[in-house]
């Protein structure tokens, strides 16, 4: 079987999950408490150099990196597929998938805007949270103007399935509406989250769903 070593917080590891369930794979989550500094034991270290989660096992194979993770499960386990077979559908799908993850996700993780720029660089609260939503601000336009001019999105962020950048889109938003940033701006965005979430994928993956996740966690979805 399948091992996830994740945090139910974690949007990386969020993505991974909704795949899973997806594509009903069976996995085991382990559960890496980022909160405690699990992450940076020299023994998790050893699976995950980066000190980060997702760490995918599979048999001998070990992966981390989400995006890279999210390939090899789409390349190794076809049912349900997350990418279309034409070339140029997979293209447009990776580009908003890659909005999330290469230009809002890695200035908004916790450890640069809190970490980083609170910390070492002493931004003040409002100013950490001025980064933050800027940065969202600045990925979401990006992926509404690109829902609306190309025109290519039913359901979901292309056609009536979901596919593989709603794995991206998804956990930023639940991360945007968990640091209470306003969401008005995107209503194709939020039509599409309002979607996915009625998915037992989607469902079964959320942080309130997540076997370690504390009781009672509330519901921050749109």
């Amino acid at each position: 079987m399948i091992q996830l070593y994740d945090y139910f917080r974690s949007s990386s590891a969020y993505r991974v999950r909704i795949a899973l369930h997806h594509k009903e794979i069976a996995f085991e989550s382990i559960h890496v408490d980022l909160v405690k500094g699990e992450q940076r034991s020299a023994e998790y270290k050893k699976l995950n150099p980066i000190a980060g989660v997702p760490t995918l096992i599979d048999s001998a194979y070990r992966l981390t990196q989400s995006s890279a993770i999210l390939e090899y499960l789409e390349e190794t386990y076809p049912q349900k597929p997350l990418l279309p077979k034409d070339k140029k559908v997979r293209g447009y799908i990776r580009q908003l998938a890659m909005l999330i993850a290469t230009d809002i996700h890695p200035l908004n993780n916790l450890k640069v805007w809190k970490g980083y720029v609170g910390k070492v660089l002493g931004a003040n609260e409002e100013q950490q949270k001025n980064w933050y939503d800027h940065w969202i601000h600045e990925g979401l336009s990006a992926y509404e103007n690109l829902l609306k001019s190309e025109n290519k999105h039913g359901d979901f962020s292309f056609g009536s399935e979901p596919t593989l950048a709603d794995l991206f889109l998804i956990p930023q938003l639940y991360n945007a509406r968990r640091f209470n940033t306003d969401l008005h701006a995107y209503p194709e965005i939020c039509k599409i989250e309002q979607n996915c979430i009625k998915l037992s994928a989607f469902k079964r993956a959320a942080p309130e769903n997540h076997p370690f996740a504390p009781d009672g966690l509330e519901k921050i979805h749109g």
